[in-house]
Parts: C-alpha cells; structure tokens; sequence
C-alpha cells in the first residue's frame, strides 16, 4: 500500500470518528419574558448633628469687692461706739463687709452656658440592587429560563448541540 493510500484512509477513518460525536452551532432564542431580579442590602452610614448642650462654667475669681466691702465695713464699723468697742466695731464691721462684697462680686453659682456638642448615631439606609435579569426564552418548542446579568433585548443568541442518538 502506497503512502498516499494510507493518507487518505487515515483521513476517512478521522471524518468517520467526528461524524459519531455532537456538532455545535449558534442560533437565537426568542424571548418570551424578562424579570429582573433585585435584591435590598442595608448600607449603614453615620448620621452627625450638632446639638447646644448646658455647661457650668466657673468663673475667676476676684479680690475687689471683698477690698471695697471690708474698707466700707470698717468705716461703718468705726460710727458705732466709742473707745476701744469702736475699734472692735470698725474690725468686725470690716470684715462682715469683706464678706459681702466678696459674694456680691463672686457669686457661688457657676454661670451656665450652651456649648455645641456633635452627636452622632449610625442609621440603616437601605438600597435596592439589581442581580441580573431571570430571562425565559424559546427555542424550537422549547422553553428555557436563566440568570443572564445583563437584559438581552427581544432575542438572544444559543448554542445548540446536537448528538446522534445511540
């Protein structure tokens, strides 16, 4: 047997093999019905706000009305008797008036004030996400649905495999 003969039954015994296996082509599918599919994810964020608070505030402290007072005291003091009960008078007179005026100047009350104080708290914010779309479609007398991730408009390209019965 000559080259070319074994050649070209090699050949015909290769077409033979790939007549018994499945062939494979592209065609399109009408579609009957698309439905998109969506699903709700929670995106938490921070929501922030600014809000007056009351604060005590102490303030400094002065020296001049506890002078003023005991200088005003004395000299009150100093009126009431005579001898030595007035120099007792002028002492007592002077500081009873220093304490006056010290808390007439320094009030024990703290002053209240508003400060502005950010508050913050976290807060669901739900949103609608789409998955992909469940499109049904039919090829020759068959009716077909899948997950696809995009819409595929009125028709959509198949692969078709077709394998002899054995």
């Amino acid at each position: 047997m000559s080259i070319q003969t074994s050649f070209i039954l090699g050949l015909l015994g290769l077409s033979a093999v790939s007549l018994g296996q499945a062939a494979e082509f592209e065609d399109f599918a009408r579609v009957v019905n698309v439905v998109p599919q969506v699903e709700q994810v929670n995106q938490p964020r921070q929501q922030c706000w600014m809000e007056q608070v009351p604060v005590q505030q102490r303030q400094q402290r002065g020296i001049g009305g506890a002078i003023v007072g005991g200088l005003a005291g004395g000299v009150l003091g100093s009126q009431i008797g005579g001898g030595s009960g007035r120099t007792a008078a002028a002492a007592v007179g002077a500081v009873t008036g220093a304490i006056v005026g010290d808390r007439m100047e320094n009030d024990q009350q703290a002053m209240a004030a508003n400060q502005s104080v950010q508050r913050c708290q976290m807060v669901d914010q739900w949103e609608t996400r789409n998955n992909g779309y469940a499109v049904t479609y039919e090829y020759r007398g068959h009716t077909v649905t899948s997950i696809l991730p995009y819409e595929p408009g009125n028709r959509i390209p198949v692969r078709v495999s077709v394998t002899p019965r054995l």
